[in-house]
């Protein structure tokens, strides 16, 4: 079976927990420091903040904005739950905008109408490993005196115009292990304001800014020393996984651009995407899981059923109709793009997709 996802995890990774576990510093000591360094470096931001995963770099990022009960954050219906739940956590309320039919992010068109007086902020979610449109977000935002919270959770290294995600305001990324990179778990959160770093230090470790002194309502969100010992091992070889993914991409859309009943991957202009996943969209999708299953391809849904029509936000009084993203979430289908993949399995994975759609109903 070629599998939908496969962390990579060699050997240098393994003797870096090993040497972390022979020093008996384990919890957020110096291999942490280190990475929250080279990760803000590599992103191109000026502080970094290590936490325990990525739906808790988005709940930190909040409660640094100060933002909490009577507040509303707009965000993406379409996008794993954390996108929305990490507002719920604060007592802010969520507000979803639909999103854009060729790219699957969200509509700066549509954030604009679900401004009232008590938005506070802006979660886009660069979903898949594309980016949002971010000049447009970043407009509205400053119009209307909003923060940018970047959920770039599935987009580690993604560029727009050539400049990376992440910097248009606190950014959030996961290293959970089917990420672009891991540490098994974990998160991390950058930032180019010192004083929102500082908050984001201090609510992680249960308010502390000097041990056994606990200055405000904190949480324990630290990240382990052996995580960020993988951390930074994965950190040496991310631009080459990114790389390999795009060129994988590439190569199916190749085979599969002009087939009846699918819709591949479209690239926003100026963007240098990181295919977390490779996302098509199919006319049957039913029919394609089955070939794909009948010829040993992995798959995924991302994502079934909208955040807003999930049970948890219907049982809030979310009875809004959000068109674009309920269309997609009936058509999208993840192919396997990871890194390991071969040549030949990447035909195997067209072929599959291929088969389903050859017989006379696609003709």
């Amino acid at each position: 079976m070629i599998s939908i996802a496969k962390p990579l995890i060699g050997e240098e990774e393994k003797a870096a927990v090993m040497e972390v576990l022979g020093s008996g510093q384990l919890a957020q000591g110096r291999r942490v420091r280190e990475f929250e360094e080279r990760f803000a470096a590599w992103v191109g931001a000026r502080y970094a903040v290590a936490v325990s995963s990525g739906t808790t770099a988005l709940h930190v990022a909040l409660l640094a904005h100060d933002i909490g009960v009577g507040d509303e954050v707009i965000t993406t219906p379409f996008s794993f739950i954390a996108s929305a739940n990490c507002v719920l956590y604060t007592g802010a309320a969520p507000r979803f905008a639909d999103i854009e039919p060729d790219y699957y992010t969200i509509d700066p068109a549509a954030i604009e109408r679900q401004i009232t007086p008590r938005t506070r902020a802006i979660i886009p979610v660069h979903l898949f490993g594309q980016p949002c449109a971010m000049d447009a977000i970043a407009a509205i935002a400053e119009r209307h005196g909003l923060a940018i919270i970047e959920d770039a959770c599935q987009a580690h290294g993604a560029l727009l115009d050539d400049r990376p995600l992440g910097t248009w305001g606190a950014a959030c990324y996961s290293f959970y292990p089917t990420k672009n990179m891991t540490t098994g778990e974990g998160g991390m959160i950058t930032t180019n304001d010192p004083a929102l770093a500082e908050r984001m230090r201090v609510i992680r470790e249960h308010g502390m800014r000097v041990r056994y002194v606990h200055e405000t309502l904190g949480y324990n969100f630290r990240m382990t020393d052996m995580q960020a010992a993988i951390g930074l091992v994965q950190l040496t070889r991310i631009d080459e996984w990114n790389e390999r993914r795009r060129r994988n991409a590439a190569l199916l859309t190749a085979r599969l651009a002009g087939a009846p009943g699918v819709e591949t991957p479209k690239v926003r202009p100026g963007a240098t995407p990181v295919f977390h996943q490779y996302t098509v969209a199919v006319s049957d999708r039913d029919r394609v899981i089955a070939s794909l299953t009948e010829h040993g391809v992995g798959y995924g849904v991302y994502y079934p059923i909208p955040i807003h029509k999930q049970q948890v936000y219907r049982e809030r009084g979310y009875d809004v109709v959000l068109p674009v993203a309920e269309a997609a979430s009936e058509r999208v289908l993840s192919l396997p793009v990871h890194p390991a993949l071969t040549e030949t399995e990447l035909s195997q994975v067209a072929d599959a997709v291929l088969a389903s759609v050859s017989e006379p109903q696609f003709a």
